[in-house]
C-alpha cells in the first residue's frame, strides 16, 4: 500500500523505519523542510509541501508526526479522502475542530489510531490484566510520575525552537508527557474530577514545564500525577495500591511487579527477549496496518483521544483558575 507521512522529525523517521522493517516500501512525504535531522535515509521518496499533493498519490495509509497543533490540517482532508490514520499524541493542541475531523472520518470510512504505544508495553498490558482479574482486591490510589531532562532530548538542536517548548506548536510539559493521563484512563476508568497546578519556573520557557495533577476517577481511584521537563536523572514510574495489594512499575526496566498479601510475596511480568522501547512503535505499527488492512479496530481510537483532550485542557483550566473541575 502507499503510505504517506506527513512530518519528519525524530518519530516521523522512526514511523517510515519500522513501517520498512514490516515490509513496506511505498511512501510519500508531507514535509515542511524545518527538520534539522539529515535527510540521507529519504532519498529517492517523493516529498510534497501541501497536503493536496501529497494526496494526489493516493495513499490508503497516513501517519501524522508533525506538531500538535498542525495535526487537523492533515488528519481532515485525509480522512475525508478515505484513508486511515495513525496519529501521534495528542490529537490535537484543543477541541478546537474536532467534530470536523469525527465528520471527515465518517464521511471518508476509514478508522483513527492514536499513537499513545504506552499500551503497547507488555508491562502496562500486565497490570491491566491483574487489575481486571481482582490480583489487589479494589483500586484505591494511583501515582504516575514522569520526569525527563526536554533540553537533552534532542542534543542537535535550540530546545527553545522544538514543538516541545513553543506553544504555537502545541508544546508544554501536560500536553506533550500526557501519556500517563491517556493509560491510567485505560486502567481505571474516566474522570470525575481534576485539580493541577503547572509551572514554567524551571526553564523559563512560554510553556509549561512542570505539573502536578490530581484526577478522581469515577471507579472512585485517586491519583496523583507528576510530569516535569527537568528532572536528571529522568523517572517514568507508576504505583498502584489496592485493598488486596499493590502494583508497581518502572519504565526503566520495563518489568511490572504485584504484591500479594496473602503470599508475601511479589509477582512479576515478563518482557520479550532483548525488549527496548522501539518494540512498542513496532507493535503499534503493525496493529496499525491491520486497521488498514481491515483485520482490526484502534485499541486507541480517536474517541480515546479526545478524552485525554478534554483532560489536558481542563487541566489548563484549572491551574489558570485554581478551582476544581469537573468533567462530564
Amino acid at each position: 500500500m502507499k503510505i504517506l507521512i506527513a512530518g519528519f522529525g525524530s518519530i516521523g523517521r522512526r514511523h517510515l523505519n519500522n513501517l520498512r522493517a514490516l515490509g513496506e516500501t511505498d511512501f510519500v512525504l508531507l514535509r515542511s523542510h524545518l527538520s534539522t535531522l539529515p535527510d540521507d535515509d529519504i532519498k529517492g521518496l517523493p516529498v510534497e509541501t501541501n497536503i493536496e499533493a501529497a494526496l494526489a498519490h493516493n495513499p490508503r495509509a497516513v501517519v501524522i508526526s508533525n506538531p500538535s497543533s498542525l495535526h487537523l490540517d492533515v488528519a481532515i482532508p485525509a480522512a475525508k479522502a478515505g484513508c486511515s490514520i495513525l496519529m501521534e499524541k495528542p490529537v490535537s493542541h484543543s477541541m478546537a475542530r474536532i467534530d470536523e475531523l469525527q465528520s471527515a472520518l465518517k464521511q471518508g470510512g476509514g478508522q483513527l489510531l492514536v499513537g499513545y504505544q504506552f499500551r503497547f508495553h507488555p508491562g502496562l498490558q500486565q497490570i491491566k490484566i491483574w487489575l481486571d482479574e481482582g490480583f489487589i482486591g479494589r483500586p484505591v490510589t494511583s501515582r504516575a510520575h514522569w520526569g525527563e531532562y526536554m533540553p537533552g532530548w534532542h542534543p542537535w538542536e535550540d530546545y527553545r525552537q522544538s514543538y516541545a517548548a513553543r506553544a504555537d506548536l502545541g508544546g508544554g510539559v501536560v500536553n506533550t508527557l500526557c501519556h500517563p493521563l491517556d493509560y491510567q484512563r485505560w486502567l481505571f476508568g474516566e474522570v470525575e474530577s481534576l485539580w493541577a497546578n503547572t509551572s514554567n519556573f524551571a526553564l523559563g520557557l512560554e510553556v509549561d514545564d512542570t505539573a502536578e495533577i490530581g484526577l478522581h476517577f469515577k471507579s472512585g481511584v485517586l491519583s496523583s500525577t507528576h510530569v516535569d521537563y527537568v528532572q536528571r536523572p529522568g523517572q517514568h514510574t507508576l504505583q498502584i495500591i489496592g485493598t488486596e495489594g499493590s502494583i508497581t512499575w518502572d519504565n526503566a526496566t520495563g518489568i511490572a511487579k504485584c504484591f500479594q498479601p496473602n503470599t508475601e510475596q511479589w509477582i512479576e511480568s515478563s518482557l520479550p527477549a532483548g525488549f527496548e522501547r522501539n518494540f512498542l512503535f513496532m507493535d503499534e505499527s503493525r496493529h496499525f496496518l491491520d486497521i488498514v488492512n481491515q483485520k482490526a479496530s484502534p485499541i486507541c481510537s480517536l474517541e480515546d483521544g479526545i478524552a485525554a483532550i478534554q483532560l489536558t485542557e481542563a487541566i489548563h483550566r484549572s491551574a489558570s483558575s485554581g478551582q476544581k473541575v469537573q468533567l462530564n
